[in-house]
C-alpha cells in the first residue's frame, strides 16, 4: 500500500469536483444539463486558493520576493483569505487592504492566518479617493499600491487585477480539469468576472479544446453598482462591471476575446439563486455564484440551448457569508431589489 499524505497545504489545491444540479434545474423547470464546478472544495473554499498559490510562486520564481517579506493585496475578501493561508504556509507576512462593508466572517478569517486588516476607511485620505472614483476597485487598487505601499522596504504587492500568474493558473489547471472532468462534453461555460481571471484563463483553455464553445461573462446590473446617486447598494461580492466602462476601469486580466456575451444580474436575483441552490442541493454558495446559477437558468430558458450542457464555476462556498442577510430565507430577496429602488428615490429627493 502507498501512503498518500501531503506536505503543505499548496498541494490540496484545485482538482474541485463537478456536481450535476439536477434537483435545482427540475425544480426551475431547467431544460439543459447544469453543471456546477464546486470551488468550495479548495482548502479555503474558494477559487481564489488557485491564484494566491500561482501568484506568490511565481513571485519567488523570479526572485521578486524573499523570506521574511510582506506580501500585499487589496480585496473583497476571498483573495485576501487565500493569501493569508498560502503566506502562512510559506512564511511571509501578508497584509489586506479590505473593503468596510466586507462580512466579519473574512475578516476573521484572515486575521486567524496571523495577516494584518487595513480597513479601507482607516486609510488616510481613501475614502475620498474612492468615493469619488464611484467605488472603482481598479483604482484603488492603483492608489494603494502607488500612494501607501511604493515607500516601504520588502513590501511586494501581488497586483491581482493585472498579475499574468491569475489567468494563467486557470489556463493550467481550471480548464484542464473541467474538461476531464466532463469527457470533453460541455456546451456553454459561464462565471463572473472580478479580476477577470478565472473567466479568461479557463475560457481559453476550453475554447482551445472546443472552438465552437460559447463563454459567457456575468456581471452586475445596474441596480447593483455604486453610482453618484446610490453610493453603497448592495453589491454583489467581488463581482465588478467591466462593460459599458472605461478602459482604466476594466481590469487588464479580463481578455475581451474569451466572452461570446455578458450578461447583467442584480444582487436580489442572485441572493435569489444561491438561497434556492441550498435548500434544492445542499450546497452553500456566496452571491457571486448565486449569480452565475441566475444567468445560467436565464440561457438555460433559451430554446435553443434546450438539451445542451452549460457548466457554471461557482467562486466560493456560502460560510463565510452566514452574517449577511444571504441566506435568510425569512427576508424575501425581492426586499433588496425595493431597497435599493428607496435609496435611489431618497438621493433624488
Amino acid at each position: 500500500m502507498v501512503a498518500k499524505i501531503s506536505s503543505s497545504i499548496t498541494e490540496l489545491i484545485g482538482n474541485t469536483p463537478l456536481l450535476r444540479l439536477s434537483r435545482y434545474a427540475q425544480q426551475h423547470e431547467i431544460q439543459a444539463e447544469l453543471i456546477a464546478k464546486l470551488e468550495l472544495f479548495n482548502p479555503n473554499h474558494s477559487v481564489k486558493d488557485r491564484i494566491a498559490l500561482s501568484m506568490i510562486e511565481a513571485a519567488e520564481r523570479n526572485g521578486i520576493i524573499q523570506p521574511g517579506d510582506t506580501l500585499v493585496e487589496t480585496t473583497s475578501g476571498n483573495t485576501g483569505i487565500g493569501l493569508a493561508a498560502i503566506a502562512a504556509a510559506k512564511g511571509y507576512k501578508f497584509r489586506v487592504y479590505i473593503n468596510d462593508f466586507v462580512s466579519i466572517e473574512r475578516t476573521q478569517l484572515i486575521q486567524a492566518f496571523g495577516a494584518q486588516v487595513v480597513p479601507f476607511s482607516t486609510i488616510e485620505g481613501f475614502k475620498e479617493f474612492y468615493d469619488a472614483s464611484n467605488g472603482d476597485f481598479v483604482a484603488a487598487t492603483k492608489w494603494l499600491a502607488e500612494q501607501v505601499t511604493a515607500a516601504e522596504p520588502d513590501v511586494h504587492f501581488l497586483l491581482q487585477l493585472d498579475n499574468p500568474a491569475n489567468p494563467a493558473v486557470h489556463v493550467q489547471t481550471t480548464g484542464p480539469e473541467i474538461w476531464r472532468d466532463s469527457g470533453g462534453e460541455l456546451d456553454i461555460f459561464i462565471a463572473a468576472v472580478g479580476t477577470g481571471g478565472t473567466l479568461s484563463g479557463t475560457g481559453r483553455y476550453l475554447k482551445q479544446q472546443h472552438p465552437g464553445l460559447q463563454v459567457i461573462a456575468v456581471e452586475p446590473g445596474v441596480g447593483s453598482q455604486p453610482s453618484e446617486l446610490r453610493p453603497e447598494p448592495l453589491e454583489i461580492t467581488g463581482v465588478h462591471a467591466f462593460s459599458n466602462q472605461p478602459p482604466e476601469r476594466i481590469p487588464a486580466n479580463l481578455d475581451h476575446r474569451v466572452y461570446d456575451e455578458v450578461i447583467a444580474v442584480e444582487t436580489w436575483q442572485a441572493y435569489a439563486a444561491a438561497r434556492q441552490l441550498a435548500l434544492s442541493e445542499g450546497v452553500l454558495v456566496g452571491d457571486s455564484s448565486g449569480a452565475v446559477l441566475w444567468a445560467a437558468e436565464q440561457v438555460a430558458a433559451r430554446p435553443e440551448n434546450h438539451g445542451k450542457r452549460i457548466v457554471v464555476l461557482l467562486a466560493d462556498g456560502g460560510s463565510s457569508y452566514l452574517s449577511t442577510q444571504l441566506f435568510a430565507h425569512q427576508v424575501p430577496a425581492e426586499t433588496f431589489k425595493l431597497a435599493n429602488a428607496i435609496q435611489t428615490s431618497q438621493k433624488i429627493a
